[in-house]
C-alpha cells in the first residue's frame, strides 16, 4: 500500500535551499511505519511497509494542483487501495473563485470521486493553522475552510485528519514564545540559508513539520489497518 499526499507548501518537500523549512508530508514515512510496526508486533503478525507519495507542492491550490497536471501525476502512481491524503486552504483563501464552500469544496469533492471511480481511498485534512498569537492567545486565520472540509467529509462519508483542531492546540501547548522553534524562524546572521533574517508563521521546521507528521501518522494507522 502507498500513502500518496496532494496538498501545498506546508505539506511539501521544500528545496534544500529553504532548510530547515519543511512540509510535514515531508516526515510522514516514519512514524507512520514505526506505529504500524509496533501495533502489528503487539497483535503478534507481521507488519505491512507503507511506502509515501509526496506530490505537494509550494504555492498549490485545489485548482493550480489540477491545472499544473499534479492531480493527474499523483493518479497515475497510485495503485488499487492506496489512500490519497489531501490538505489545501492556505492559497485557496486567496482566491474569490475558491471560496471555502464553493469552488474550494466542489474541487475536493471532484478529487474525492476520482479517488473513488479508480479504487482509491480518500482521505481529507483540514488546513495546518498558521501562528498567531494576540496577547498570548491563538487567533484564527483560516476563516472558514476547516469547518468547510469536515463538512464535505461528513456529506461524502470520507475520512478527515482535523489538522487545524491538532495544531492549534500544538501551539497553545507550547505557548507564544517556545512555538516559534516549530516554524522557519531566525534572526539575522544566525542562518547561513537566511541571512537577513525570517519570520514566519506559515511554514514549519523541521522539528514543527515531524511533529505534525506524527499527528497523521496516528490517524491513518486505523484506516490502513483495516484495509
Amino acid at each position: 500500500m502507498q500513502v500518496l499526499i496532494a496538498g501545498d507548501s506546508t505539506v511539501a518537500s521544500c528545496p534544500a535551499g529553504e532548510t530547515p523549512m519543511s512540509g510535514w508530508g515531508a516526515h510522514l514515512g516514519a512514524p507512520l511505519n514505526a506505529a504500524l510496526a509496533f501495533r502489528a508486533s503487539q497483535a503478534g503478525r507481521q507488519a505491512q511497509v507503507v511506502g509515501v507519495v509526496n506530490v505537494a507542492k509550494g504555492g498549490a491550490n485545489t485548482s493550480s494542483f489540477r491545472g499544473e497536471g499534479l492531480w493527474d501525476a499523483l493518479l497515475l502512481a497510485a495503485s488499487t487501495g492506496d489512500l490519497v491524503i489531501m490538505q489545501f486552504g492556505h492559497n485557496d483563501q486567496k482566491i474569490p473563485t475558491l471560496a471555502p464552500r464553493e469552488g474550494f469544496a466542489r474541487n475536493l469533492e471532484r478529487f474525492v470521486e476520482e479517488c473513488r471511480e479508480r479504487g482509491l481511498r480518500p482521505v481529507l485534512c483540514t488546513s495546518v493553522a498558521r501562528r498567531r498569537f494576540v496577547e498570548g492567545r491563538l487567533v484564527p486565520t483560516l476563516g472558514d475552510y476547516p469547518d468547510a472540509v469536515l463538512e464535505l467529509g461528513a456529506r461524502l462519508d470520507v475520512p478527515v485528519v482535523d489538522l487545524h483542531a491538532a495544531t492549534s492546540r500544538l501551539y497553545e501547548t507550547w505557548g507564544d514564545e517556545d512555538s516559534r522553534a516549530l516554524f522557519t524562524q531566525f534572526l539575522a546572521d544566525q542562518h547561513p540559508l537566511y541571512r537577513m533574517g525570517i519570520a514566519d508563521d506559515t511554514h514549519f521546521s523541521i522539528t514543527g513539520a515531524q511533529a505534525v507528521a506524527h499527528e497523521v501518522a496516528a490517524a491513518l494507522v486505523p484506516l490502513i489497518e483495516e484495509a
